[in-house]
């Protein structure tokens, strides 16, 4: 019953939940990412370099020709992907960006500590002005008692 309790107690810790939600949001997060480089980002690139499909970029190792990655991977060819590898790049690239622009926004958003008030380190003795250590009981220069 104790075991029971105390995971109870550690799964319903505020920094737990944080973590679950920011790991189920980060996975939607990914996927709307990889939806704007394959839907949105890498066609116009494929245009302007000639009709270019990335996710079919890919060297056969094997020495044969295939019409299609998919072709090649059926026929249960070698392949070096590189078009998916310069996908995931820019994905990545792009969660980067993301995820730099919001930690430096929330950055700003913090409020900065008031700076500490300045504790004096020394005082001024009362009889012949001369700087004194603050935890002096006598001054240095006059004898004086502080």
């Amino acid at each position: 019953m104790k075991f029971v309790n105390d995971f109870k107690q550690f799964v319903m810790r505020g920094n737990v939940v944080d973590m679950a939600v920011g790991v189920i949001i980060g996975g939607a997060f990914g996927k709307i990412v990889t939806s704007l480089v394959n839907d949105v980002i890498m066609p116009p690139i494929g245009l302007l370099l000639g009709k270019v499909d990335f996710a079919n970029l890919y060297v056969s190792l094997n020495g044969q020709v295939y019409a299609s990655l998919a072709e090649a991977q059926k026929a249960g060819a070698p392949t070096l992907n590189y078009g998916l590898f310069l996908n995931t790049v820019i994905n990545f690239l792009i969660v980067a960006f993301v995820i730099f622009i919001v930690i430096r926004q929330m950055a700003n958003l913090q409020r900065k500590p008031a700076p500490a008030p300045a504790v004096p380190t020394t005082k001024e003795c009362p009889f012949c002005c001369s700087t004194v250590a603050i935890k002096a009981t006598r001054c240095p220069s006059c004898t004086s008692q502080l």
